[in-house]
C-alpha cells in the first residue's frame, strides 16, 4: 500500500464511520438492526466504567448535566477538532457545572496518548466491546461508532440528542442547551 494512502486511511475510515443511518436507526457491521438510538426523554443507560484518566464514570449517579459524545477514532481530523473544541470550552463547562465524557472504541492506551497530545482534561471511555454504543443505540461502521452526542440531565434522562454533529461548533451548541436545562 503506498505510504500516502496508508497515512490517509484512518481519516478516510473516520469519514466513512461518520456517515450514519437515519435518525433512530442503528446498524451492526453486518447490516443487522440493533436497538434504536435513544431519544430525548429516555432514561440514560446505567453504565459504569473507569475512563482513561482513572475517573470512574457512573451514568446512574450524575450530579451535573453531562454530554456523552461518541466519536469514531482518536487523533483523526474531525474527532480531534471536536475534542479540541470541548477542551477549548472546558473553563466554561466547568463554570457551568456541565460534564463531558468522550466515548470511542479505541483502547485506554490510545485515549491516554490522544488526551496527552492535545491536553484534554475530560474523561475518555474505551468502548472496545461496544457496550456503551449498543446501550445508547449508536450506529456502528465496522468497529467505529458514528459521531453522535447525548446531553443527559441530572435526573438521568436524555435531554437532547445530536445525531448530526458539526465538530467545530458542537461544544458551544451543547453548552447552550445544558445552560437552558
Amino acid at each position: 500500500m503506498p505510504t500516502l494512502l496508508r497515512a490517509l486511511l484512518p481519516a478516510l475510515l473516520c469519514l466513512t464511520a461518520c456517515t450514519q443511518p437515519g435518525v433512530g436507526e442503528a446498524a451492526t457491521p453486518d447490516g443487522a438492526d440493533t436497538q434504536p438510538m435513544l431519544q430525548a426523554g429516555a432514561q440514560a443507560p446505567a453504565l459504569k466504567t473507569t475512563a482513561h484518566n482513572g475517573a470512574v464514570i457512573d451514568l446512574s449517579t450524575l450530579s451535573q448535566p453531562t454530554v456523552v459524545y461518541f466519536y469514531p477514532k482518536d487523533d483523526t481530523p474531525g474527532c480531534t477538532a471536536e475534542a479540541c473544541a470541548f477542551r477549548d470550552a472546558w473553563d466554561r463547562y466547568t463554570a457551568a457545572q456541565v460534564g463531558v465524557v468522550g466515548v470511542s472504541s479505541d483502547s485506554d492506551a490510545s485515549h491516554r496518548e490522544f488526551a496527552t497530545k492535545h491536553g484534554f482534561t475530560f474523561p475518555l471511555v474505551a468502548d472496545e466491546d461496544h457496550t456503551w454504543a449498543k446501550a445508547f443505540g449508536v450506529p456502528m461502521r465496522g468497529k467505529m461508532t458514528a459521531r453522535v452526542s447525548f446531553l443527559i440531565g441530572t435526573d438521568g434522562t436524555i435531554a437532547k440528542v445530536y445525531p448530526a454533529v458539526d465538530p467545530g461548533v458542537h461544544s458551544d451548541e451543547v453548552l447552550a442547551d445544558a445552560l437552558a436545562l
